[in-house]
């Protein structure tokens, strides 16, 4: 046995050690780690299209979507042969305008032009110029405008695959669809420009918010009474980011020159006629989820914690089945066999409880795009065949009711499920406040374009009305460092915290990072930050996938019953670098260790806090307070946001300054006001 091998297993028993005396006496835990088998489990699946014993690839199971009744072919899959630019799905473009209407945008665009008088030298007017032929261009020729897309992406060096990227059948006719309704003389002008166009507008403040009307009632004063703690412990599965890629060609390049690597056309720009690094059967830093990684984690899940004859009480997934494929080389098909797949999965191999799921920005196509119904018309429901096929497996998997399911088809994906025990559990589709979501980008200056944080406030309105505890489940955090959600939006999530928290709102959690952190929302938009003032926390859910230089990991939290506040969680995660050794192995695959657990990690220092209290956000409040008072609490916590990953940087100096800051900051405007910039991801 080797060092390394055995340095891992007695830090795994410490932690095992360690989850045990944190634990009450009413739940109990697996062992300190599982080993996967080394053969794929082939009984999952009836048939293949190879032979799923060989270890030089990865398997191959024919798949029929339940919903469609679809039998995916292997040429959507085969790593060796991944289909380009696809031709069959719609790629719908707006409507030809009228000449009354042409008539009038060509006045604004040249009374805008005119009024940027200083735009030759000036990249920030040059650049909203350009938008403003675009938006003359896409209502009087819409065909013409993913040409234009094109040509504007060569011009301002958005890519080296501008072709491939903004063509008709990429992003092309969804980016003639956003110019033909923005404003880009205005507000989502410069936001296009500041987003995407390096260099060139700086980023304008964010619009004030008008919440006048926005909530039917106030905020109870005094608030009700909190709801009493049960004493009852459940077991929650936390799953994040699983980012299954079937196309994952084992032996590819792994250390490729842009990632995604593992895949069959993937090299080494220093070495294009031999490989660098064999890509490993079970997965590597710079590559998404190979079907032996997946099998091995959720072989591991059950037996880890202690749940192979109970099941949980409910699971969570927080987001992104689909793998980073680049955008010419996606289909609908190619998201519904995820979905299909992951799904059909999660449900025979995690147990009896429900999975409230949401979805992420890569389980949609084109990749990270959903379009708000104010669109209207056709355009409005173009993506309502995604919403329909997840709703129908969720369905199908009997996770949610019908009432549910309705929601689901008509809120983006988004639902609010009314369990009988008190909670009530509400999913969004933040696609529809990140930033790379280029509908996003119409109408800026309202925050709620979608009506999705509508449903969100109504939904908590209801839930105050008749007494429940919520747990809200998107993808895309609306806060942290400030890189990922929109302003305007995430500064009306923020309020909508506020109004219905503590008393209604338990818990928030997010995906998307891929890494382990979390962040606090405090009373009146974060103005007095402190123990007192700190009403919700939202937690990130670490990622299956490794991508990128990142270790594999899932986390399990101990919920009270009654009050649904999180009284710990365990969080487990395999070392991605010792996949490489694993390659000719057959008797045994990937080892998931027990890692840490939250209270015992950062609470050894808080004072006043009982065992059977909940970690709220006054409880992490008091965590930062413990990370400025003593640095090394941030340099355990950067360690563990990788997931322990041999990758992970060291965090010193400004960068612990802004950690503390991103874990104070519950949405994107906050942080942008408040923290250093670049010191968010340890990716």
């Amino acid at each position: 046995m080797t060092c390394t091998r055995i340095l891992t297993l007695l830090a795994s028993v410490a932690a095992a050690v360690a989850l045990q005396a944190s634990a009450p006496s009413s739940l109990s835990y697996g062992p300190p780690s599982f080993t996967a088998p080394g053969a794929f489990p082939t009984s999952w699946y009836q048939s293949y299209y190879n032979n799923p014993t060989a270890t030089s690839a990865q398997p191959q199971p024919v798949i029929s979507d339940p919903v469609s009744h679809k039998v995916y072919p292997f040429g959507l899959t085969d790593p060796h042969h991944i289909p380009q630019d696809d031709q069959a799905d719609p790629h719908p473009l707006p409507p030809r305008a009228s000449d009354e209407l042409l008539l009038q945008n060509a006045i604004k665009q040249a009374q805008g032009l005119f009024n940027n008088s200083g735009f030759v030298n000036n990249t920030c007017a040059r650049c909203i110029a350009t938008l403003e032929i675009a938006k003359l261009l896409s209502l009087a020729t819409p065909e013409q405008g993913p040409a234009f897309a094109v040509f504007l992406c060569q011009q301002f060096k958005l890519s080296t695959a501008c072709n491939t990227t903004y063509g008709a059948t990429t992003l092309g006719a969804v980016l003639t669809q956003v110019f033909a309704n923005a404003d880009v003389a205005g507000y989502d002008g410069r936001l296009i420009c500041q987003n995407f166009v390096p260099n060139s507008c700086t980023l304008p403040p964010t619009p004030p918010l008008n919440l006048t009307g926005w909530f039917a009632k106030p905020k109870p004063n005094p608030l009700p009474s909190p709801k009493q703690p049960s004493g009852k412990r459940l077991k929650v599965l936390h799953l994040s980011d699983f980012h299954l890629d079937p196309r994952y060609a084992t032996g590819a390049e792994a250390n490729c020159t842009s990632p995604m690597c593992c895949r069959a056309d993937k090299f080494n720009s220093d070495s294009p006629n031999k490989t660098v690094l064999p890509a490993p059967r079970y997965g590597w830093f710079a590559c998404d989820t190979p079907f032996s990684l997946a099998a091995a984690a959720l072989e591991a899940i059950p037996v880890l914690t202690g749940t192979e004859n109970t099941g949980f009480a409910w699971t969570i997934f927080t987001g992104d089945l689909v793998s980073h494929d680049a955008e010419n080389e996606l289909s609908r098909d190619y998201v519904m066999w995820t979905e299909t797949v992951v799904y059909d999965l999660f449900k025979r191999m995690l147990g009896s409880g429900p999975v409230y799921a949401a979805l992420g920005n890569h389980d949609s196509y084109n990749q990270a795009q959903d379009a708000p119904h104010s669109l209207g018309g056709a355009l409005a429901e173009q993506f309502s065949w995604n919403y329909d096929h997840v709703a129908s497996l969720w369905q199908q998997e009997q996770w949610i009711p019908e009432s549910a399911v309705a929601q689901a088809r008509a809120h983006y994906a988004a639902y609010s499920v009314q369990r009988a025990d008190g909670l009530r559990v509400i999913t969004l589709n933040t696609d529809l406040w990140y930033r790379s979501n280029l509908f996003n980008y119409i109408n800026l200056s309202r925050a709620d374009n979608s009506g999705m944080l509508r449903f969100l406030t109504d939904e908590l309105q209801d839930a105050e009305d008749h007494g429940d505890r919520v747990w809200i489940i998107g993808h895309v955090l609306s806060g942290w460092d400030g890189t990922n959600g929109l302003e305007a939006p995430t500064d009306l999530f923020y309020q909508i915290v506020d109004r219905f928290s503590p008393h209604v709102i338990a818990n928030i959690f997010w995906g998307h990072t891929h890494q382990d952190h979390f962040s606090v929302f405090y009373a009146d938009n974060a103005t007095d930050i402190s123990a007192e003032t700190a009403l919700a926390t939202s937690w990130v859910g670490p990622s299956i996938t490794p991508l990128l230089n990142l270790n594999s990991g899932f986390r399990v939290y101990e919920v009270d019953s009654a009050t649904f506040e999180v009284l710990d969680a365990h969080t487990w995660r395999s070392d991605v670098n010792s996949f490489p050794a694993l390659d000719a192995r057959t008797t045994f695959g990937p080892t998931y260790v027990y890692e840490y657990s939250t209270r015992a990690t950062y609470g050894k220092n808080i004072t006043g806090w009982c065992p059977d209290d909940p970690l709220n956000a006054t409880w992490w409040h008091r965590v930062t307070e413990q990370m400025e008072l003593n640095p090394s609490l941030v340099t355990t916590f950067t360690d563990l946001q990788g997931k322990q990953s041999v990758l992970t940087p060291a965090c010193s100096g400004q960068c612990i300054t802004a950690k503390i800051c991103y874990m104070r900051s519950g949405s994107s405007s906050i942080a942008i006001q408040n923290c250093l910039k670049g010191f968010g991801s340890v990716s």
